[in-house]
């Protein structure tokens, strides 16, 4: 058998109580969001008490408006994040159970949705209190990286959202038989560790570059280009990975193994790809509106 990593045995609960019962559990995937708001308000709060980091040295906003926008924020996530894993990816099965639409407990976010509903957000509460959009997006930009890198590594934790089959040294041994569909008789099937693959680049990697841009280039003083960069960033970085994840299911038939949702011959696109394609657009639309615009 090639080598390969045995998937480590960490429970998807960090803890559990048993009360009256009720099973209460408090799980990676739930405190990667909490504490990924949590750095990211503090990311936010250590740029806008910096005056030198802004021109004029007028912040984009106070520090009584970020509380209500931590508000408006988690609201677009959750609200965006579950409407768009509907229609994104199984519209069909909600279609059929609208009342599951609500069962967040069963899992079911899509980063895409999440995206769509911050951006509503930003709009909505830039316009409320009298803000430069850009400039707000902007903080959101630099405070979302972490968020990501830790809920992909909360995705490894649970062993959901893994790669194609792979003979690479690093490929991982996920537990379950859909993981290990591809099993043979020689030895169980390894696979692309691509939850890290993605807590590594839109996580780890657009955190050191946006946060060296905004607190050590001055890129605070050009609204739009840090949001820019992040809509870049993210979507090349999640449409490199594409190719090493697994296609959701829904998506795979036996003439479409690599689940692909526009087909060009023997090549096409994921459903990740397709949504991220519109932010690498957007984002180098951004880059060249800011760009201009403050030169």
């Amino acid at each position: 058998m090639l080598a390969a990593i045995q998937f480590p045995d960490i429970s998807p609960e960090v803890f559990a109580i048993d009360l009256f019962g009720l099973h209460l559990a408090v799980r990676w995937y739930a405190l990667g969001y909490i504490v990924g708001i949590a750095i990211g308000w503090w990311i936010i709060r250590m740029a806008i008490t910096r005056p030198r980091l802004w021109a004029g040295g007028e912040p984009a906003m106070t520090k009584a408006q970020l509380e209500e926008l931590v508000t408006w924020m988690v609201a677009g996530i959750i609200i965006g994040g579950r409407l768009g894993f509907v229609l994104f990816y199984q519209p069909a099965y909600y279609l059929a159970n609208p009342l599951d639409i609500v069962k967040l407990w069963q899992g079911g976010m899509s980063f895409h949705g999440g995206f769509l509903g911050v951006v509503v957000g930003v709009i909505l509460f830039s316009r409320k209190f009298g803000l430069v959009t850009a400039s707000v997006a902007d903080l959101l930009a630099i405070a979302t990286p972490p968020a990501l890198g830790l809920v992909r590594s909360a995705n490894f934790i649970n062993g959901e959202l893994w790669g194609r089959p792979t003979d690479a040294p690093w490929g991982v041994i996920f537990p379950g038989p859909a993981a290990q569909s591809c099993a043979t008789a020689a030895g169980p099937c390894a696979r692309h560790p691509s939850q890290l693959y993605e807590a590594g680049l839109e996580g780890l990697l657009l955190t050191i570059i946006l946060l060296t841009l905004a607190f050590a280039a001055g890129w605070l003083k050009r609204p739009g280009m840090l949001a820019g960069l992040f809509f870049l960033g993210y979507g090349l970085a999640r449409m490199f990975v594409e190719v090493f994840r697994q296609a959701d299911p829904q998506f795979i038939t036996p003439d479409n193994p690599l689940g692909h949702v526009i087909r060009l011959g023997e090549l096409g696109l994921t459903m990740g790809q397709l949504l991220s394609l519109p932010m690498v657009l957007v984002g180098i639309a951004t880059l060249i509106w800011a760009a201009r615009r403050t030169t």
